[in-house]
C-alpha cells in the first residue's frame, strides 16, 4: 500500500491557488464579477506579525483570511488598495488532514467562499446558498 505514496507530493502554493480559482469560476454568475476584483494570494502560514494582531499563537489555526473594506461599508473616501484574501496552505492541509472526510478541493473552496462572504458582506443564507459545506 505505500508505494501508491511514493510518487505523490503535497499540494503546492499553485495546486491551492488553482482550487481557490475553481471555486471562484464556480461562483453564481452575479458574483463573480466582483469577486474577480479581489487578489487572491497563498501563502504556507501567515505572517507573524498578523497573527500577533489578531491575538492567534498556533499559525495552524488561521486557514484564510479577508483583508480590505466590505463592499458593504465601502465609500468613494476610502484608500483604493485592491482587497485581498489570503489562503494559507499548511493550515489548511492540516485541517484537511485531521478531518479525513473532505476532499481538499472541497475545504479550499469552503475557504475561500467563507472568506469572499467578508468581501461581500454576505448573510449566513446567502454563504449557505453557495456553499453547500453540510452536504
Amino acid at each position: 500500500m505505500t508505494a501508491r505514496w511514493k510518487d505523490c507530493e503535497a499540494p503546492s502554493l499553485d495546486d491551492i491557488a488553482a482550487m481557490a480559482e475553481a471555486a471562484r469560476a464556480a461562483l453564481p454568475e452575479a458574483f463573480r464579477g466582483p469577486a474577480a476584483a479581489v487578489v487572491l494570494r497563498i501563502e504556507d502560514f501567515a505572517a507573524d506579525d498578523l497573527l500577533d494582531e489578531l491575538e492567534i499563537e498556533d499559525a495552524f489555526e488561521l486557514t484564510g483570511l479577508y483583508d480590505g473594506i466590505p463592499m458593504t461599508q465601502k465609500s468613494v473616501m476610502d484608500p483604493g488598495g485592491p482587497d485581498v484574501i489570503w489562503l494559507f496552505r499548511r493550515a489548511i492541509l492540516d485541517e484537511w488532514a485531521a478531518r479525513g472526510d473532505v476532499a481538499l478541493d472541497a475545504l479550499v473552496a469552503h475557504v475561500f467562499v467563507h472568506e469572499l462572504a467578508h468581501h461581500f458582506g454576505w448573510s449566513d443564507g446567502d454563504i449557505a446558498a453557495i456553499d453547500r459545506w453540510w452536504e
